[in-house]
Order: structure tokens, then sequence, then C-alpha cells
């Protein structure tokens, strides 16, 4: 109790301390016709106003922006209240009432440092660049020793496209303060966007003359002959660096742009080389590089070779880090060398467990190489770590049925669908799997419901389309619904043999042999030469009469691989059994 006392004691001498200086404002810094306040008026003014203070300071901004309305309501003319409100508002992102209350402010008081400043400030948050200007003139007239007014001024001056006001500006800041990186590479860059690349190679020169061992420098200088069109200054720049300092990695990347621009490359490559051995290069800089390799070669698989050996060159520089193998997997996955990929993530996720994506990659690949033992491992430990991520448990439940583990299957997938926020395709997804899950179990009430669910999520779900209407048919129910959906679903995905074998066996089961026959013909014609299909095609064929051509069909059946538990006997007695 007495640590609380003593806190409140400190407040109330903060809000004292803040009531004294608005108050003393309030009195003397307004600048246009100040409303006369009677006792009563003044006395509830500073009182909403130390409140208003007081629930700022605790973050209570609602609070604290009703009282300064109300000491608005009663000193209109004050700016102190106005700019209070600004404040809060910019806070709370609401600029364009920042804006209504800042105004006002930096109107009543143009003398006011504060109020113009974040005037200004609003202007540029809201796109008001021209009159952001006019707002930091004023300030660096009345200030002209604050430099950060003038860098806010050069600012608003760029983005109103005021470039030489800018470069002006930025040259008032250089007398004051000397040449400095900063506002040298800001000209540099405005020169080289107003297209005085004159201009722009003297200051960079300027730079180098000042800071003579700084390699970044020189490479600025080499682009810029090199934009230019002057090869030979720029390679002359780049050389005088490497002289100096023979190990600089950037300007060897610097080099092999150079040799590339000029065809060159070999050369090219081998400057890059050189510094990717180079540990002094930071990983991410190699990152960037690898990275319009892995553009380039989507189109010009001649670099491809060059990009494996800078991946390798790369795992043996920056061996303890993860950025490493993920970026070489990437470019494996990218050629479908699913193990080598999977190997490569796999060591990225050694260093660095805390990468989902490296986690959702590696199980990506689990599943495109059928791999469910491995999917099932490392989808469990995913969740352990990530137990947010729905798509680790969506995966676990593909692993758990491919493995026939129903039950589990069904838990974790009802778990992770919980964790699903606005994405109903996803949603969609887990319901799908949640309903072939129950028909495994026989449960083909629960079955349907998830089915339906997943459709009304996902109305184009081709792969619920078809597993829901062939159970359906399985089955013998519902028929009519189940060609209705298999239908939709050859509409959405054209020559998918497994869509077409699913239409044609409903419309078999519906009595419907000419076209039932017509559709299990596109699938065989698609591909679909499994076991399943050409037994269909054997039945259809028997019911149509042509028993001889349906034995055969059931003979191929078999050779395919394992049918129905009908079809021995239907082969034994050329007979057609349900």
């Amino acid at each position: 109790m007495k640590q609380l006392t003593k806190t409140l004691s400190v407040l109330l001498v903060i809000f004292s301390l803040f009531a004294c200086k608005t108050s003393k404002d309030a009195t003397s810094s307004a600048v246009q016709k100040k409303k006369e306040l009677t006792e009563k008026q003044h006395i509830d003014f500073t009182y909403f106003f130390f409140n208003g203070g007081k629930e700022k300071i605790l973050g209570n901004y609602d609070q604290a922006a009703t009282n300064f309305l109300q000491c608005y309501k009663i000193d209109d003319t004050n700016p102190a209240p106005l700019y209070e409100l600004a404040f809060i508002y910019s806070l709370q992102g609401k600029k364009q009432q920042a804006l209504v209350f800042g105004k006002r402010a930096a109107e009543l008081d143009p003398s006011n440092v504060w109020y113009q400043q974040l005037y200004g400030d609003l202007l540029q948050d809201l796109g008001q660049y021209n009159e952001a200007v006019v707002v930091y003139r004023n300030l660096v007239k009345s200030n002209p020793l604050r430099l950060d007014f003038y860098n806010q001024l050069a600012e608003a001056c760029i983005y109103a496209k005021k470039y030489d006001e800018a470069l002006k500006t930025y040259d008032m800041v250089e007398e004051m303060t000397g040449l400095s990186e900063e506002v040298s590479l800001q000209k540099i860059r405005l020169y080289k966007q107003t297209g005085k690349s004159d201009k722009a190679i003297e200051e960079a020169k300027k730079l180098i003359q000042k800071f003579p061992t700084e390699a970044r420098y020189y490479g600025v200088l080499g682009e810029l002959y090199q934009e230019k069109g002057m090869k030979e200054k720029a390679l002359e720049t780049y050389n005088e660096c490497l002289k100096m300092d023979p190990d600089n990695g950037l300007i060897r990347l610097s080099l092999a742009d150079y040799y590339r621009a000029n065809k060159q490359d070999d050369k090219a490559f081998n400057e890059i080389k050189i510094a990717f051995k180079n540990p002094g290069v930071d990983i991410d800089t190699k990152m960037k590089v690898l990275l319009s390799y892995y553009t380039v070669t989507e189109t010009h698989a001649e670099f491809k070779q060059e990009a494996e050996e800078l991946c390798k060159i790369l795992i043996d520089v920056h061996a303890d880090d993860a950025k490493s193998y993920s970026m070489y997997g990437d470019f494996l996955y990218r050629d479908k060398k699913l193990e080598d990929s999977r190997k490569q993530y796999r060591k990225a996720i050694e260093l660095d467990k805390s990468k989902y994506p490296l986690w959702n990659q590696v199980l990506i690949i689990d599943s495109e190489l059928n791999d469910y033992e491995s999917m099932l491992k490392e989808s469990k430990e995913a969740i352990e770590l990530f137990p947010e991520q729905p798509v680790a448990y969506l995966l676990n439940g593909i692993a758990d049925i491919q493995t026939n583990k129903y039950n589990e299957a069904i838990n974790v997938l009802a778990k992770g669908a919980g964790y699903v926020v606005k994405n109903d395709l996803l949603l969609s997804q887990f319901y799908s799997n949640i309903g072939d899950t129950y028909d495994k179990l026989k449960n083909y009430k629960s079955s349907d419901e998830a089915y339906d669910k997943a459709l009304e999520l996902d109305a184009k779900n081709v792969y619920v389309l078809n597993n829901y209407s062939y159970y359906l048919s399985l089955r013998k129910e519902n028929l009519e619904k189940a060609e209705q959906m298999s239908k939709k679903s050859n509409e959405i995905e054209t020559k998918n043999s497994s869509f077409e074998d699913t239409y044609g066996w409903i419309l078999y089961q519906t009595g419907k042999y000419s076209e039932a026959k017509k559709w299990i013909e596109k699938a065989l014609s698609n591909g679909g030469q499994n076991s399943v299909i050409l037994e269909h095609y054997g039945d259809i064929l028997y019911k149509m009469g042509e028993v001889e051509k349906a034995y055969q069909e059931w003979l191929d059946a078999k050779q395919k691989g394992q049918g129905s538990e009908f079809l021995e006997k239907k082969i034994a007695d050329k007979k057609l059994y349900e």
C-alpha cells in the first residue's frame, strides 16, 4: 500500500507540472484572439486538461481524447488540447481526424515548433506532399540550426517531386555538417533520378576523396560509370579498389555485374565464386545473388550448373547457417530432385528448428514421395513446435489415413480444423479428409456430413465431388445426387481418368449402360489402365451382353493388380457377381 501511495504521489507531481506548463502555454502561446474564460470555465478547462494528460500517460487514449474534447468545447482558441487530440488520433491511426485538429493547432500558434512539426508529419502521412513542403520550409526558416527539419524538408520535396529543391536542401545540410555518407548517397540517387549522371559521378568521387578506404563508394562510382556507358572507367575504378583491398567481396560482385553486362560470362562467374568463397561477405548478400540465379534459371537452364556450384560453396563457407541448406534445397526441389532436396531441408532444420516453412517443405516432399512413415513422424514434431499451424495437422492426418490409423486421423484433423482462420479452401481440405476417414470406418452418416461441410466451404472441390459421389455409388445410395456431383467434377477438370471412371460407374449403377460405357472408355483413353477401371469396363460389357469381351477385361484387370472381392469368381464362372 505504501508503494502504491508513493507511485500516486509521483504521478500527481508530474500531472501538476504538466498542468502548470499547459496553463502557461494556454495563456501565452496563442497568437490569435484568445477567448476570455470565466473563472468556472478556467477551472473546468484545467480539470479536463489535467485528466486528459493523466489518461494519455496511462495509455487510455480514448478517455484522454474525451477530456481534451471537453477542453476544446470550453475554449476553441487554445491550441494545446487541439495538439493533444491530433497526437492521440495519429497514434490510433486516425490520420484524417488528426489532421483536422493538427492543422487548427498550427494555425492558432504558427511559432510553436511541435504543432508545426506534427502538422507537417500528418500532411506527409496522408500524401499531401506539396502542403507538407510549405510547413517544413517555414520550420527551416524559423529554426535554421535544426538539421532534422532540413532532412524532413528534403524528404517531403522528394515525395512532391521537387527534386531541385531537395538537392538545394541537402547542399545546405552539407554546408552545416560537412560531407557525409547519408547526404551524399541521397544526392547521388536524386542526380540519377533526374538524369544528371555527371553530377552523380562527381558526388561519388567526393565521397572517395574523403573516405579513400571505403570500398562501397568505389562500387557506387563503378556502377555509375557502367550506367553511363563508360566501361573502361568502370573497370579502372573496380581494379583500383582491388589493389587497395583484394579480398573485398562486394567489389568482386560489382565486377561480376560489369563482366556480365559486357557478355563476359566466364569472368563474371569467376568473380562471383571469389566473393562466395569469402567468409567476410555476409550470407544474405550471397542469398540475393542465388535468388537472381533462381529466377534466371527458370528460363535459362544453362546457368543451373553455376547455381549448383554456388550453392555448394555457400554450404562450405557457411556450414553452420540453415539458410545455406534451405537455398540449395529450393533449387533441388524445383528440379524435382526430391530425395536430395529433402536431405538439404532436413539439415537446415537440424541447425534451426524455429522456421516452420522448412518443416512444411519437408512434409510436402514426404507426401510427394508417398513416404507416409516419415510424414507421420515429422508432422508430429512440427505440431509440437508449431501447435497453431493447421497444415501440419492436415498432413499428419493424411499420414494417419495412409497408415490405416483412422481414429488417430479423425482426432488430429478435428483439432487442426480449429486452427484454420479465414481460409475456407484449407478448411474444406480438412473436412474432405475427415469424410474419407469416416468412410473407411464405415461411419457413413458422419462421412456424408463431413463431405457436405467440405462442399459448403468449397463447392468446386473436385476431389470431394468425386470421392463423395463414388462412395455413394458403391453404397447405391442417393445416386441422383452422386450423378450430379460426379458430372460437375468432370466439368471442372476434364480428362481425369479417375473422375471419368466414377461418372461411368454411377451411370452403370443407374442402368444407363451405353452412357456408362462411353465414360469408362474415356477413362481408358486418358490413361486409366488400372484394375478398378478395367473391372468396371468388364461389368458394363457383361450387362450389355458382350460376355467374351467382359471376360477379357476381367482377365486384364487381374493382371494389373488387385480387383474387387468378386473378380476371381467372375473370371472362374464368366459371370457377373456384385
